[in-house]
């Protein structure tokens, strides 16, 4: 592990537009070819259209995208899989919701 992944705060972002200038500034910000993006959709309740629209934006760009689960967990140490990404893409929803339930589900904390 290189480091910590790269924390871009931003309202809006995936579209599926393959031109949308705000998704190719957050590839950039890992600063490598190829990043890792993992989406974390837990403030919509890992809705699945959401989570196939973030592949059908980011399928389609020059990284590695991936998405993590919290409702449906099937990742063991949810620490080891974050730090092993490049760029954690964290969804819009429920904030409220989505800050009881990562410590609740063991993404946080110590």
């Amino acid at each position: 592990m290189a480091g910590a992944p790269t924390l871009v705060l931003l309202g809006g972002g995936f579209s599926g537009d393959p031109d949308t200038l705000l998704d190719d500034f957050v590839l950039e910000t890992a600063g490598r070819p190829r990043p890792k993006v993992c989406f974390l959709p837990t403030a919509s309740g890992d809705a699945p259209g959401y989570v196939e629209g973030f592949h059908a934006a980011f399928g389609a760009r020059d990284c590695e995208p991936g998405h993590l689960e919290l409702f449906r967990r099937t990742v063991t140490d949810l620490r080891a899989c974050v730090l092993a990404q490049d760029i954690v893409y964290v969804g819009g929803g429920n904030t409220a919701n989505m800050l009881a339930v990562w410590p609740a589900r063991g993404l946080g904390g110590r």
